[in-house]
């Protein structure tokens, strides 16, 4: 039902309209407040570079995170990444990751972006203490804070904004009646906005997300995806259908399509009847980083990883590389 007033298929959203309005007046004011010096807000002694979004929702956040990690590696820059840790809960903040941090303490993403790139990694309800929790331990260039582009406690030097390029933006109202944290305006103030999918417009850079090969989630074993049997999927992201789409453009054929919230918590008992024998389970890479320790012999996961032009990619990097030299 969300998707459909969200989407503008729905006319129920003129019932929410007071709520969103009331939700655009408090983040407006404390934007300003923010802007004005009136709220405190903290600088880092290096870069940061936010990535993040104007609405509720998978993007395609973590896979830019994850792509701009890797492509400052490869240019010789050491990045750490901070984030707020949604759907984990340490027992004191800030946590840096370390290999025994469970999904449960530090949230799926951040545990995700990890095990991934080997970056060092720290998680805070307030950001700036995850940044300096890193710095204590770590020689670092740059920061990358995965989402927080409304959290204006931590300044930064570089916006980055992720956009779903075939949803975009919805009926354009805020929450709750639509999906908008900020309005589309808030565009023109940031320094680059990434589509994922669809067809980017004017300034925008295109993005598309490539599926590698499958991965068994018990033994790490890797084959081609199309070459599953019988494939239950199952997806606990932002907006499932975008995993299920791409599935059946590989070639999968699909006996079931499991949407779960966004960051759930599993437990066996919800995973373990979803096949029968001879079936196979299919998941993304962000829901396997919480089913490991219970993972059956069938269980796989599909990792992405984001694809940005050349050109575009020189342009983004050579951007946060100038703010690093200026430091």
């Amino acid at each position: 039902m969300i998707e459909r007033i969200w989407s503008g298929k729905s006319a129920l959203y003129l019932l929410l309209l007071p709520f969103s309005w009331l939700y655009g007046l408090i983040t407006t004011l404390l934007r300003y407040g923010y802007r004005q010096g009136w709220k405190k807000s903290w600088r880092a002694p290096l870069p940061v570079v936010v990535v993040g979004n104007l609405t509720a929702g998978g993007s395609g956040k973590t896979p830019i995170v994850i792509w701009l990690v890797e492509t400052l590696k490869q240019r010789g820059l050491r990045a750490g990444v901070v984030s707020r840790g949604y759907g984990g809960k340490a027992a004191r903040y800030p946590l840096v990751l370390d290999i025994t941090t469970t999904t449960a303490e530090a949230g799926d993403e951040p545990v995700l972006i990890y095990q991934r790139t080997g970056t060092p990694v720290a998680v805070s309800p307030v950001r700036s203490d995850a940044v300096k929790a890193l710095l204590a331990k770590y020689r670092l260039d740059v920061i990358v804070t995965d989402d927080g582009l409304q959290h204006y406690a931590l300044q930064r030097d570089i916006e980055v904004v992720v956009i779903d390029g075939v949803r975009r933006f919805g009926n354009g109202w805020w929450l709750p009646a639509g999906p908008m944290r900020e309005r589309a305006s808030r565009l023109r103030t940031v320094d680059a906005v990434i589509t994922n999918g669809g067809t980017p417009m004017a300034n925008e850079i295109g993005m598309v997300l490539d599926a590698g090969l499958a991965v068994n989630v018990l033994n790490g074993e890797r084959c081609d995806v199309a070459t599953l049997p019988n494939v239950v999927a199952m997806a606990g992201i932002g907006h499932p259908p975008r995993f299920f789409a791409t599935l059946k453009n590989l070639g999968v054929s699909l006996q079931a399509e499991v949407a779960f919230a966004d960051h759930q918590n599993y437990q066996p008992d919800q995973l373990k009847p979803l096949t029968i024998s001879g079936q196979t389970l299919l998941m993304t890479e962000k829901d396997a980083v919480k089913c490991r320790s219970f993972a059956e012999p069938n269980w796989w996961y599909l990792p992405v990883n984001a694809i940005i032009s050349p050109i575009d990619t020189h342009a983004l990097i050579s951007k946060i590389e100038r703010v690093i030299s200026q430091k």
